[in-house]
C-alpha cells in the first residue's frame, strides 16, 4: 500500500491531531509531496478536508505537530522550526518569547546531549526567551501535563503584556 493509500485509510480510524502528525511527518520525511498532498484531501471525508490549514510539514516529529496543535488551540502564536541566533533551530516558538522543545529518548539520553540541552536554554534565557521542554512520553500519554504546563506560560505571558 502507498503511503497515500495509508493515509487515506488513516483519516478514517485516528482522531484529527494524529491524522495531521501522520501527513506532517509524511511530508517531513518526503514520503509525500505537495500533488499528493491535493490527491489526500479530495480522498477523504470532507470534515477532514478543514485539516489541510493544520498540515505544516515542517516538524522534525509527530509530537511536535502534537504540542504546535495543542498550542494553537490554546491561543498562542506558534512559529515552526525558528531559527534564532547564537541558538540554532527551535522545534516551535511560542507568541515569540518561549521556546517548546519536544524531546525523546532517542536524541537527548546521553549526558552529552543533556549538557548541550542545557546550554541552549542558557543561551535562550540569556536573549530574553523562556523554554520548556516537553517530554515525549508526556506529549504521547499524558498531554494533560502539557496542556497544564502550556497553560501555565499562557498565564505568565498574559501578565508581561499587563506589566504585572
Amino acid at each position: 500500500m502507498s503511503v497515500l493509500d495509508a493515509l487515506i485509510h488513516a483519516s478514517e480510524c485516528v482522531d484529527d491531531v494524529d491524522f495531521v502528525a501522520a501527513v506532517d511527518s509524511a511530508l517531513h520525511l518526503q514520503l509525500l509531496t505537495r500533488r499528493d498532498l491535493d490527491r489526500l484531501f479530495s480522498a477523504v471525508r470532507p470534515a477532514k478536508r478543514l485539516l489541510r490549514r493544520l498540515v505544516n510539514g515542517r516538524a522534525e516529529s509527530g509530537t511536535e505537530t502534537i504540542v504546535r496543535l495543542l498550542a494553537i488551540r490554546l491561543g498562542f502564536r506558534v512559529e515552526v522550526q525558528k531559527y534564532i541566533d547564537g541558538v540554532g533551530r527551535v522545534d516551535l516558538l511560542l507568541d515569540g518569547w518561549l521556546v517548546v522543545e519536544c524531546d525523546s529518548k532517542a536524541h537527548h539520553s546521553s549526558w552529552d546531549e543533556q549538557r548541550e540541552d542545557r546550554r541552549r536554554d542558557q543561551e535562550l534565557a540569556k536573549r530574553g526567551y523562556a523554554s520548556y521542554r516537553a517530554l515525549a512520553e508526556d506529549i504521547l500519554f499524558h498531554l494533560d501535563r502539557v496542556e497544564a504546563a502550556l497553560r501555565g506560560y499562557l498565564l505568565v505571558g498574559r501578565k508581561q503584556l499587563a506589566g504585572v
